[in-house]
């Protein structure tokens, strides 16, 4: 069942976050400007409310959260109920597809990672956006993972990890960038991303489908 109640329910608090850590988002949204393709057909499975598809310019979007879903409707987005796990999407039909914070909220992320395979065209990109677990922005949220409304029962992974299943499920990677470098009360301006991981807490990665 998908994770949803804690958008269903606060898209205040949700709305929040982005506000006081502006700075924050907009870092990530460098690093993912960076690797998300300007042209092409793409799809964000995980959309929410837009708040990163909108800059993006991703015109598509999956959200199983109804208030997200209406939100990001809202903002001229085309948005279809459903989850990762069982995308409403036929296959080998997208250039790319993006999940932003979306993976630590899956139910069966290996299920999530064979749709968004089985969705995409030969030679198509999975990207995807992430706190690493063993960041320090990732370590604090997984200390206080039962106090957040978030992410109490989200399941974080670390980049290694991410690597791993990317290639079991037949993607190999063709780049990786890391930003917010520091804990997010710290960071007071958009910081330029660095290729790799280990540094930074926010990890994207853009990975190639293995043609069939």
């Amino acid at each position: 069942m998908a994770k949803t109640e804690p958008f269903d329910y606060h898209s205040v608090e949700y709305e929040q976050w982005f506000s006081e850590n502006h700075f924050v988002f907009l870092s990530e949204l460098e690093a993912l400007r960076k690797i998300v393709p300007a042209r092409g057909r793409g799809v964000e499975i995980g959309i929410g409310n837009g708040i990163f598809a909108v800059p993006l310019g991703i015109g598509e979007g999956i959200e199983p959260s109804g208030p997200m879903r209406e939100a990001a409707i809202e903002k001229g987005l085309k948005v279809l109920d459903g989850v990762a796990e069982d995308l409403p999407l036929p296959d080998r039909s997208y250039d790319f597809a993006v999940m932003i914070t979306t993976i630590c909220f899956v139910d069966d992320i290996n299920l999530s990672l064979a749709e968004a395979r089985r969705i995409l065209k030969n030679d198509g990109f999975i990207i995807l956006g992430f706190v690493d677990k063993d960041s320090p922005v990732g370590k604090l949220y997984f200390k206080n993972k039962e106090k957040s409304i978030f992410y109490k029962d989200a399941v974080f992974y670390s980049t290694a990890e991410v690597n791993e299943l990317l290639g079991k499920h037949g993607f190999v990677i063709s780049d990786t960038l890391q930003t917010v470098f520091g804990l997010l009360p710290e960071i007071k301006e958009i910081q330029e991303p660095e290729n790799g991981y280990g540094r930074g807490s926010f990890i994207v990665i853009k990975a190639k489908k293995i043609s069939e």
